[in-house]
């Protein structure tokens, strides 16, 4: 996180002695990243976070990933992903590489309490919402939110509402940041970010949770612990710091646009080691009568994309058949662009405003392909480009 805040009861210097009521000391907890040389929070426990009584190795499937081979552009339909349960155990995994994992989750039950020591997390919330229980308090979440949890946080998914949490989920080998040219040298946001700080919802608490024996499962890169530990982690009675967890509605977006085409970059939304995330929100189109109707063709020559269609009518996609869920995969290798449907029938679009709204991550490895998505996978949408 690019900026402070602090929760709950805190002493007056950090690594100072702070005390409960009962003249005992809080135990402090440093959550910092890359070592203790960048973002970190102090949190203080009433008891010690540490006090493990019991560890299980739980059964873990390694990601289950197939080349795309032969190359092939790829359309996956999320409305066939039905299969409920929790956010955690009920990630279907579409596609990944060394620095990214791709899932869709149907949610209808709470999830145990979960803590990825193995990397960040990123959630866009397509429908639902949920109260998200973590060790700095409690995010309230709905459709349209990104959900951005860092490496380590101890959390728990509720389902609001009576109707099934559905998120397109993705994991990341490195720490999900926004775009560095979106802040100041200072960490600020500066004044041509799409976004600042007033859109960021950020944990409300303490929650002061108690009890004992409290089980968590933990990721790390070789497979699932569940921790038994003496006091429940949710015991935080303060903290403060620039590393947690935090909302960002996709509608508080502000799109870049011109007279004529803006790329991608300009709708890019966070960053994370050798992947991008970007999304297409509502805006007004190029209008220059000059510009070119639609988007051009393009290769994707460094990298591979992934495209959400969350919302709206895809107008560079018409005669696809993509609908709303819809996720459209172009590697590396494969020139892709609009559909001749819509090339042919673009011009009216020059001047116009579109309200379509998708979620796109770009990476810069190949993206192997998931058994969920051959699973949901759309036939022949490779053949989609051809006139008819």
């Amino acid at each position: 996180m690019p900026y402070f805040m602090q929760v709950g009861e805190i002493p007056r210097k950090r690594f100072s002695q702070f005390r409960r009521p009962d003249g005992k000391l809080y135990a402090a907890e440093v959550m910092g990243e890359e070592g203790f040389s960048s973002n970190m929070s102090l949190l203080y426990h009433r008891s010690p976070p540490s006090a493990v009584v019991q560890t299980t190795s739980l059964p873990h499937q390694a990601p289950d990933l197939v080349d795309n081979h032969p190359l092939l552009p790829r359309l996956l339909s999320t409305s066939a992903l039905q299969e409920a349960g929790d956010m955690v155990g009920n990630r279907q995994l579409l596609c990944g590489n060394s620095d990214v994992l791709a899932s869709f989750a149907v949610c209808d039950r709470p999830s145990p309490l979960y803590r990825n020591a193995a990397g960040d997390e990123l959630f866009y919330i397509h429908d639902g919402a949920a109260r998200l229980e973590t060790v700095f308090g409690v995010l309230e979440v709905r459709q349209g939110d990104y959900v951005v949890i860092p490496k380590a946080t101890t959390h728990r998914w509720l389902p609001q509402g009576g109707e099934p949490l559905r998120a397109l989920v993705f994991e990341t080998a490195g720490h999900i940041r926004p775009p560095k040219r979106y802040l100041t040298a200072q960490g600020q946001y500066n004044q041509e970010s799409p976004y600042s700080e007033l859109d960021l919802r950020r944990p409300e608490g303490p929650l002061l949770a108690e009890g004992g024996d409290v089980e968590v499962v933990v990721k790390n890169r070789n497979g699932l612990t569940r921790y038994t530990y003496q006091t429940h982690p949710f015991d935080v009675v303060g903290w403060f710091g620039c590393n947690y967890p935090y909302a960002l509605n996709i509608s508080d977006f502000s799109p870049i646009t011109g007279s004529f085409h803006r790329p991608p970059p300009v709708h890019q939304v966070f960053e994370a080691p050798n992947c991008v995330f970007c999304n297409f929100v509502p805006r007004m189109l190029d209008y220059d009568p000059r510009a070119m109707p639609i988007p051009s063709y393009h290769s994707n020559v460094d990298s591979d994309e992934l495209i959400f269609y969350a919302e709206g009518n895809f107008f560079s996609r018409k005669g696809t058949g993509i609908e709303r869920g819809a996720l459209s995969l172009h590697p590396a290798g494969h020139i892709h662009g609009p559909q001749p449907a819509a090339y042919e029938s673009g011009p009216s679009r020059v001047g116009q405003r579109t309200e379509e709204c998708a979620v796109m991550l770009d990476t810069f490895k190949p993206l192997l392909i998931g058994r969920a998505a051959l699973a949901a996978e759309k036939a022949d949408y490779y053949q989609s480009w051809n006139a008819r």
